[in-house]
């Protein structure tokens, strides 16, 4: 008995000082990354998107992404990694609100300055954006994790709505909504590859 009594030990030993192995790190959520020319029900059809209320404009709702965000400094530029989509998102975005063609320009003076080491930021696309609105509000008020901090609240997309403007998201209320290009809202650009 005594002898059994030691064998079950020595095997539960093994096997509680096993390493354990992991299989492969999860595969990517793979988001659209060019950009198109959308309608209302294309956008209101996204994959990743819970819709709590749809509009003729758009639609209020929420990812359904499980993020796993990381902030990183990176050549002294903040930046927050998503290891869910493997998007690198800028921090904080503009500090001021701009009109889409001003946006663009602000993208590409980022870029100029080697942002975090990168030259390749673009707009987002609506899909981008969207995956990271949150179901419910979080800390400063949006529905965004704070990762990003409380500002800004109104994002551009590289999206278009035909020739009567382009996509934008709303993290005040959890909206999506296409606005016309004389319209104001902030930048959060984003770059895709290998980071």
């Amino acid at each position: 008995m005594r002898k059994y009594i030691i064998q079950i030990l020595i095997i539960s030993f093994v096997f509680i000082s096993m390493p354990v192995i992991h299989s492969a790190e999860e595969p990517l959520i793979a988001l659209r990354s060019s950009y198109s020319d959308l309608s209302v029900s294309q956008v209101q059809s996204m994959p990743n998107i819970s819709i709590r209320e749809k509009n003729d404009w758009g639609f209020y709702g929420h990812s359904t992404i499980i993020h796993r965000y990381g902030l990183e400094l990176i050549n002294g530029d903040k930046v927050v990694i998503d290891h869910a989509t493997g998007l690198m998102w800028h921090q904080n975005g503009s500090d001021n609100s701009m009109k889409l063609n001003v946006a663009k320009q602000w993208v590409r003076d980022l870029n100029s300055r080697g942002h975090a080491g990168y030259s390749d930021w673009r707009l987002p696309t609506v899909e981008e954006v969207a995956s990271l609105l949150e179901p419910s509000e979080k800390d400063g008020g949006l529905y965004i994790d704070p990762i990003f901090g409380n500002k800004p609240e109104w994002i551009w997309t590289g999206d278009e709505y035909g020739s009567e403007g382009a996509w934008g998201v709303y993290f005040g209320s959890g909206l999506v909504f296409w606005v016309n290009f004389a319209s104001e809202f902030y930048v959060r650009p984003v770059r895709s590859g290998p980071q």
